[in-house]
């Protein structure tokens, strides 16, 4: 069955993959996750570029899934945390990249303490000044009344400051941060990454970069920085190359795609709800409950992977050992079952904190306070200076089922 069929029929979801990137990038994924969720729950797909697997695409399955790691592994070597086995490599390999989200216990938890501090509250309290420094004099730069690109030159701009910030990387060079955290996720065969020799080659490159930030760092003082973290505690200090670049990559990307698609996609979500901005104007104690919002409408990364472990059930659909799992979060926040009107944008919603675009159990997004901590001080500043951003050209999104993002929203600002 051809993959374009997909996109221009009403498919029988027997023969849909619910994984081809083009459903995510023309934004006709989410009527194919309702059916399934009313429908197949847990769906089936028996051939696709990436195998056969499982999708789960209802709420509280989902939270099962996620919450159940002994069950439901995220271990590299089974295949990682994403659909596509290509990006973690071969496991026969002597070059294999695993981090600590691909990773199950006991070796996950010392890792990730290694570097958790770096978000912890008294951290962001720090940090919150900076970033509210730069939002301002970033906004204070932008055009009035004329057309740019939001994406670039505010959420990639916003986001990779930060992320230099906490790497402690050499800030002119900040960009290559975006660009290798695209790399890493981009499918293999696009225009970004020609193919998984290409991707290799590029984030051989940010391991070299990265080696010698380490070595600096290795017997320096203890700083407040992601680099030095890693080459100072002892679970991470001896680790060889892959593994040192897995959890590049992991900090990396975790760092760039949810802020970033999450700014983008406040944006987009006023756009198409244009009301909602009147209620916080009219009602600005609602801003954080608008960010909530936002991640769940907005989704920004649409799923995540587990690999079955030992023979179980998901609801009432047996899966064997082995099989590839993918948890729809893109789905279950649009459940219908857990939030009313779930495909409407409403910052008034009660239950918008319990959204799982962040996942849930001990894989939890390990900067999610951060997401959410910039995304506030953007509206405050943005609130605090412009009647409204009116988005004025079409929306292109990023051609990803992993990223839920987009690649430019063409705007202006009306004073």
């Amino acid at each position: 069955m051809s993959e374009s069929i997909a996109l221009t029929t009403n498919l029988p979801l027997a023969h849909l993959n619910p994984a081809n990137p083009k459903l995510f990038s023309e934004e006709k994924i989410l009527p194919y996750f309702k059916q399934m969720r009313a429908e197949q729950p847990v769906h089936y797909c028996k051939e696709s570029p990436y195998g056969p697997f499982w999708s789960v695409t209802r709420y509280q399955d989902i939270l099962a899934v996620d919450k159940n790691h002994q069950q439901f592994s995220s271990d590299a070597h089974l295949g990682g945390i994403m659909i596509d086995d290509d990006i973690v490599g071969d496991v026969d390999s002597d070059f294999f990249v695993q981090s600590f989200i691909t990773m199950d216990p006991p070796e996950h938890g010392p890792q990730r303490k290694a570097v958790n501090k770096i978000v912890a509250p008294a951290s962001l309290a720090n940090f919150e000044t900076l970033i509210r420094q730069r939002t301002q004099a970033l906004l204070d730069s932008l055009p009035v009344d004329r057309e740019f690109d939001w994406v670039d030159t505010v959420s990639i701009e916003l986001t990779t400051m930060m992320l230099a910030t906490l790497f402690d990387f050499p800030f002119e060079d900040r960009r290559k941060l975006t660009r290798w955290s695209d790399v890493t996720t981009a499918e293999a065969g696009s225009p970004l990454v020609q193919s998984q020799a290409h991707r290799r080659a590029e984030l051989f490159e940010c391991l070299t970069y990265f080696k010698r930030l380490r070595e600096q760092r290795r017997d320096g003082p203890p700083n407040f920085d992601l680099v030095t973290m890693l080459a100072q505690d002892a679970a991470t200090a001896d680790q060889g190359d892959a593994q040192f670049l897995g959890n590049l990559m992991l900090l990396i990307v975790g760092g760039n795609d949810t802020t970033r698609n999450t700014m983008s996609g406040s944006i987009n979500a006023f756009h198409q709800f244009p009301e909602q901005l009147e209620v916080l104007k009219a009602q600005p104690e609602l801003l954080d409950n608008m960010v909530s919002e936002v991640v769940r409408w907005q989704t920004p990364l649409s799923h995540m992977r587990r690999t079955v472990s030992e023979d179980t059930h998901i609801g009432a659909q047996p899966v064997k050992r082995g099989d590839k799992v993918v948890m729809w979060y893109y789905s279950g926040n649009r459940d219908e079952d857990i939030f009313a009107d779930a495909d409407s944008f409403d910052i008034t919603r009660k239950n918008a904190r319990n959204n799982i675009a962040f996942g849930f159990g001990l894989h939890r997004c390990l900067g999610m306070r951060l997401a959410e901590l910039q995304m506030r001080i953007l509206w405050q500043e943005i609130l605090a200076r412009w009647q409204r951003i009116e988005v004025t050209g079409d929306v292109e999104r990023v051609e990803s089922n992993f990223v839920n993002g987009y690649a430019k929203i063409p705007v202006r600002i009306v004073a």
